[in-house]
């Protein structure tokens, strides 16, 4: 099997903006780690090579001209480089790449694209294999990671031209009010998160804050990630008397200085720290820097240890996120073994109480309960974080390939874009274009063309089970396997 990733966020600096990154580095890293001939076409750096092999992976860097003139980054002059990308990739992938590997073998090859900004590419890649008759040897999948742009797409022709997948239960339930139903292929964790943190690292931190209620929330600045709740939470543990340190690692948006002043003016006391060294210094150094503070502000991007160390120090993790698709800032916590308190949206891996906790509600002295719940019974937090590491052990990247996305490309059939192609239409110009028509899938009733789909048998997949199948709806079933 072939895979033809299709993104604007990929592993350059250039191109890391949030969690699509590591989605897109995870995913890539692992299917070429399975030794399938993966590529990756994406915004990348306009200084490295434009097309880069590492042994199975092959990186494209896409856009490079249009990127030259926009050093701030993968989204800078975004509007440019999607009609760039769009327009200009989807011929070259055709007739350069999937055409020459079509006619040699027959392996199979799977397209999977990411987020709104590819939608155009992949309808015109659609329309690219149907003339060339060649659209039944090539699985497309359109994955949704957030609603971004979702106004921005034509969702009948994007579910004639791909399947649509999405990252949880609550996207997929978000996604069913425009009259989408996708498959649920979540988002995975690299194996090298779930190391532990060093324990006499974590020993030292811990005496920094002894006595202290250390809650720690790394986000984007965001009215989304509920920081003006997570502060009013702090208030409200200050009140109780639990002494509380909010250890807080932002972003660069504006909404951090409201989030600040809200700070001030409830009477918490805030210190900004900057960095003059690197990993368990700069934490070691940062914490003792705060005193007294109520808040301290981390300035400085935090590296993978400092995080597993910060998670496990921490009574809780806040991400409490009103709209959260997946959540793999709380996934990472429990692997480092922290107490990941989230907000109920898409953390499909979280059950509260059993290996996280869960607030649900806007009451910012729900947070104060549930950490004098944990207070009291020791034990009972033990279990807690013991049962975080093992869930974030099922959740790595490999074992969410085979448990939810080769289920997806090797069960499901697809629905193919057979409206617009039985009338010779342009799936991005519309009925009036004159691009030729593509070839029929097969002849129906009355001269219709419907799909040919492509079915397999339940064996292999049901042999890689231990224990059975467990078949779910995918939408409310909280405890359920997502396999």
């Amino acid at each position: 099997m072939r895979f033809h990733i299709l993104s604007f966020e990929g592993p350059d600096p250039y191109a890391r903006a949030g969690g699509i990154a590591s989605r897109i580095e995870g995913l890539s890293g692992t299917l070429a780690d399975f030794g399938f001939d993966t590529h990756l076409w994406f915004v990348g750096d306009p200084d490295l090579p434009g097309h880069e092999s590492r042994g199975p992976l092959t990186l494209h860097r896409w856009c490079q001209w249009i990127s030259r003139y926009h050093p701030g980054g993968v989204y800078d002059g975004e509007e440019g480089k999607r009609a760039d990308y769009a327009a200009s990739l989807p011929p070259f992938l055709f007739q350069e790449v999937l055409a020459p590997a079509l006619r040699d073998n027959d392996d199979p090859i799977v397209v999977m694209a990411e987020e709104w900004q590819t939608v155009d590419a992949v309808l015109h890649l659609d329309y690219l294999l149907r003339r060339g008759g060649l659209r039944e040897r090539v699985r497309i999948f359109w994955n949704a990671n957030n609603i971004f742009g979702f106004d921005r797409i034509d969702w009948a022709r994007l579910t004639r031209a791909a399947t649509i997948t999405t990252v949880s239960r609550y996207m997929r339930q978000r996604m069913w009010t425009l009259g989408v139903d996708p498959l649920v292929v979540p988002n995975g964790i690299p194996a090298d998160i779930l190391i532990p943190p060093d324990r006499g690292t974590v020993a030292r931190l811990r005496r920094v804050v002894a006595g202290r209620t250390l809650v720690t929330k790394v986000a984007r600045w965001d009215p989304d990630k509920r920081w003006l709740l997570a502060v009013d939470s702090v208030r409200e543990l200050k009140r109780d008397g639990q002494r509380p340190l909010l250890v807080a690692r932002g972003g660069m948006e504006a909404h951090g200085s409201e989030v600040l002043a809200h700070a001030a003016a409830v009477g918490l006391r805030v210190v900004e720290q900057e960095a003059s060294c690197q990993g368990s210094a700069a934490l070691l150094q940062g914490l003792r820097a705060a005193g007294d503070a109520d808040v301290a502000v981390l300035k400085w991007r935090l590296c993978p240890e400092e995080k597993r160390t910060l998670f496990r120090l921490s009574s809780a993790v806040l991400v409490n996120s009103g709209h959260e698709p997946f959540g793999l800032v709380g996934l990472e916590a429990m692997a480092a073994g922290g107490v990941a308190c989230v907000g109920g949206t898409g953390e499909d891996y979280a059950i509260g109480g059993w290996n996280a906790l869960v607030l649900q509600t806007y009451d910012p002295r729900e947070l104060g309960m549930l950490l004098r719940w944990l207070r009291s019974n020791p034990r009972e937090e033990d279990r807690i974080r013991r049962r975080a590491s093992a869930t974030a052990r099922s959740w790595t990247w490999p074992i969410v390939i085979c448990r939810s996305l080769l289920p997806a490309i090797r069960l499901y059939p697809e629905a193919h874009a057979e409206a617009h192609v039985s009338r010779g239409t342009d799936p991005q110009r519309g009925s009036g274009s004159s691009w030729p028509t593509a070839r029929p899938c097969r002849a129906g009733a009355d001269g219709e063309t419907v799909p040919r789909p492509r079915f397999v048998t339940y064996t292999r997949v049901a042999r890689a089970t231990a224990g059975g199948v467990s078949v779910n709806g995918g939408d409310s079933e909280d405890s359920g396997s997502t396999a």
